[in-house]
């Protein structure tokens, strides 16, 4: 059966402070634990002024304190900003708070611009070379397994040791990342929704095609975070979309701001070509009724053959983003 999850990103909206938006998510993320849902991933960028989740691995901690059953995790932990072992540490501190149900999303990307990445890591637009081999160190501290032979920090141990161990996942939007999940034999989350789509067939072929199986994982697993949003009624949910869309034109300028309400989205002047653009945007979006949603999510994960959707949603109005999460949880028979 195709698993659905959830990705939060802890939007900005237009007349609500900041840490509203943190909590928020932590509330969402019980909702969709209520629902049946069966993993709940939260984001990592920085200097974003329309999306506000800078430390995931802060919020997993919450989400572990205010859960009991869905998996929780970062999707992802942009790894150029960090050290492999330092990273070993928090997760295996958050799978002490809920374990066994830990996940850690590893990125390469940066999930900021230059100047911020430098100011997170001076040495950040340099360790992407790196990556394979901090994410071979992160899976032997995480798992308590002896690091690559004769490696100069192969007499360090990621505390605290238990039972159970965070499963790693290897999220992108691009070739590279699959390539990485395959030699691993990680599972691989391609972002649908950054990309609209593009490069995800090939990711995903090149990642069957080279995958290495693992003992935690004999068969690839594939999986694909897709935007959407459900309403009662196409009319409702078109309406509700309208800021997201508003928020995809002024992207392409550059421009990164709040989420507005629907009306103000709506009360700009568009010219005939943003016009033209924002019934792009709605002609490709995953937005109406909970059956067509759940409809073309279903079609999507058949056609690229993956086991699992996660799902992002921005609104404006947080009881409208956690009626969307219901209706789509009642259409696949979740619970």
């Amino acid at each position: 059966m195709l698993r659905l999850s959830v990705l939060d990103q802890s939007i900005a909206a237009a007349g609500r402070p900041h840490g509203q938006a943190i909590r928020d998510t932590v509330a969402l993320a019980a909702h969709c634990e209520a629902l049946g849902y069966h993993r709940f991933w939260v984001s990592e960028h920085h200097n974003h002024p329309s999306i506000l989740g800078t430390a995931p691995e802060i919020l997993i901690a919450a989400l572990a304190m205010t859960t009991g059953r869905i998996r929780i995790g970062s999707a992802g932990i942009m790894l150029p900003h960090y050290s492999a072992l330092k990273v070993a540490e928090q997760f295996r501190v958050l799978d002490a708070l809920a374990p066994g149900r830990v996940d850690l999303g590893l990125g390469r990307a940066p999930g900021s611009d230059g100047l911020t990445a430098y100011a997170l890591h001076p040495m950040a637009n340099e360790r992407p070379q790196q990556f394979p081999a901090d994410v071979r160190d992160i899976l032997a501290w995480i798992s308590g397994q002896p690091l690559a032979e004769g490696h100069a920090f192969a007499q360090i141990r990621a505390y605290p040791a238990g039972d159970t161990v965070p499963e790693v996942w290897m999220l992108g939007s691009s070739n590279y990342g699959a390539q990485v999940a395959a030699h691993f034999g990680l599972p691989y989350c391609f972002a649908w929704f950054f990309t609209d789509g593009q490069g995800a067939e090939e990711a995903l072929r090149l990642y069957r095609e080279g995958y290495s199986p693992s003992e935690r994982h004999p068969e690839a697993t594939g999986g694909l975070c897709v935007w959407a949003l459900a309403a009662d009624s196409e009319e409702e949910a078109q309406h509700h979309f309208t800021p997201r869309a508003r928020w995809q034109l002024l992207r392409r300028h550059g421009v990164y701001a709040s989420l507005e309400t629907p009306e103000d989205a709506a009360a700009h002047p568009y010219s005939e070509v943003e016009k033209a653009a924002l019934a792009r945007y709605r002609d490709r979006a995953f937005v109406g009724t909970p059956d067509r949603v759940a409809e073309r999510i279903r079609a999507l994960a058949d056609e690229l053959d993956v086991q699992e959707i996660a799902v992002v949603t921005w609104t404006h109005d947080e009881q409208v983003r956690r009626r969307s999460y219901a209706l789509l949880a009642e259409a696949f028979g979740l619970g």
